[in-house]
């Protein structure tokens, strides 16, 4: 029974990673989500299986009542929440490893050191990422403010924390007998560091930091896995982890931050007094002008941002693109890595509205051939199109790569307002010669377009 269970784990480990792979492609991600849930079925049908397990009465309830609330998410959830629910999924694995070791500690008191570090490793890491996650969570879903949130001596706190949170550690894995005391301790400390890690974290970080939970809920599987002895658990959560992590740094490369001034710096706080002033005329536009520009063009560019997951207006994009494309236009979509307010977000609404993959170019790709495109549409970007970033050595976002829409011979802004983005900088390319500002709700603008098509 042991070999066949081990093989079947090799299996399941094999669907992981081959999902993960798929992943990797929007024409072939819904392929590796499914291959990944058929691999956690095998998962959790090999540990059933297991000899040790006498009665089935609780874990069926309890995964009857977990697919019950999966399965309202997946149908309720609105695309424009997606971030929200992944950063409370994040926060849900973190707990269920927290819970896991504690869970394990207090069933057996004498822990040997090994089982001692990995149930503290569990902990620790899960109560991090459960807080951390909870947070993200509050700021994306605005129940507290986006905005970094700072006080006097914050990075002493912290380290002082994480200090004390070592020492307890050290301590608990040389005599975990006597310190439950100590273990308390850790799970309060360890919770508590979650909160203070993300609240000075700003909304134009996000994506980083939604990347960077999902690793830590992964290494927090991984320590969990080590605890109960279970391998298929141990490599699913290194999977997780480390892919997180290379995400993280793909992320961050594209901001051309560091990791450390990333979640250390407050980027975001004060930012909107900085940067040298901004010279020229903001030029607004009606639908009925911006279609006669359209109309001409034999090459357009949609760039989405978060605006456009706001709006909800990534059909309407895709009816757009269609009627230009029936026009004589080349349609394509520009992609910047961190638009958006999780890894993906853009891929996933265009994905939604069956725009086809073949039509989405990532920065790099877009870059080199914008000063041949007629037309760039940007829909509620910001920060990602700023051309402060390459130009304003003063400004916050200088040397951030950004998708360089204002080499288009037109760019048309769909906007409600010239409120600046997530950092805090008001954006340059307002007030270029060759950009248009459409303002209003970037839906109802991209359907008064399509009106002016269909009835033209």
């Amino acid at each position: 029974m042991k070999v066949a269970a081990e093989l079947i784990n090799i299996v399941a480990v094999l669907l992981f990673v081959f999902g993960l792979k798929r992943l990797s492609s929007p024409a072939t991600a819904r392929g590796g989500n499914w291959l990944s849930c058929v691999g956690m079925a095998v998962a959790i049908l090999v540990t059933l299986l297991q000899p040790e397990i006498q009665s089935f009465r609780w874990i069926i309830l309890a995964g009857l009542a977990g697919s019950a609330v999966g399965a309202i998410l997946a149908r309720t959830t609105a695309m424009t929440a997606m971030p929200e629910m992944v950063a409370l999924l994040n926060g849900s694995g973190g707990l269920a490893s927290l819970l896991v070791g504690w869970e394990q500690y207090h069933a057996q008191r004498a822990l040997d050191t090994y089982t001692a570090v990995t149930v503290v490793l569990a902990v620790l890491i899960g109560g991090v990422t459960f807080t951390g996650s909870v947070v993200a969570w509050a700021k994306l879903s605005e129940k507290i403010t986006g905005k970094p949130i700072l006080f006097a001596g914050q990075q002493v706190v912290n380290a002082l924390l994480l200090l004390a949170a070592l020492v307890g550690a050290i301590f608990f894995a040389w005599r975990p007998a006597d310190a439950y005391p100590v273990f308390g301790g850790l799970l309060v400390v360890s919770l508590v560091l979650g909160v203070l890690a993300v609240i000075p974290i700003g909304g134009a970080d996000m994506p980083v930091v939604i990347s960077l939970l999902n690793s830590y809920s992964g290494m927090a599987a991984c320590a969990t896995g080590f605890v109960l002895q279970n391998d298929l658990l141990i490599v699913t959560g290194a999977l997780v982890g480390s892919s997180g992590i290379i995400l993280t740094e793909i992320m961050c490369k594209a901001m051309n931050r560091s990791l450390a001034n990333v979640l250390f710096s407050g980027f975001g706080a004060a930012t909107a007094k900085t940067g040298t002033a901004v010279k020229g005329e903001v030029k607004p536009i009606k639908p009925e002008d911006a279609y006669v520009i359209l109309e001409a063009a034999r090459s357009v560019v949609f760039v989405p941002g978060y605006g456009m997951a706001v709006a909800q207006a990534q059909h309407a994009v895709r009816e757009l693109a269609d009627l230009l494309e029936r026009n004589g236009a080349e349609v394509r979509y520009a992609i910047h890595p961190v638009a958006g307010r999780m890894p993906g977000h853009m891929n996933v609404l265009l994905a939604e509205a069956n725009v086809p993959y073949d039509q989405l170019f990532e920065m790099d790709a877009i870059n080199p051939i914008l000063d041949t495109v007629d037309v760039c549409v940007v829909i509620g970007a910001n920060d990602v199109v700023n051309p402060a970033a390459r130009e304003d050595k003063n400004s916050p976002i200088y040397g951030m790569p950004i998708i360089e829409v204002e080499r288009a011979r037109t760019v048309i802004v769909l906007k409600r307002s010239l409120a600046a983005g997530f950092a805090g900088v008001e954006n340059l390319l307002f007030y270029r010669d060759n950009t248009r500002m459409l303002f209003g709700d970037a839906k109802a603008s991209l359907q008064a377009l399509i009106g002016e098509f269909k009835n033209a």
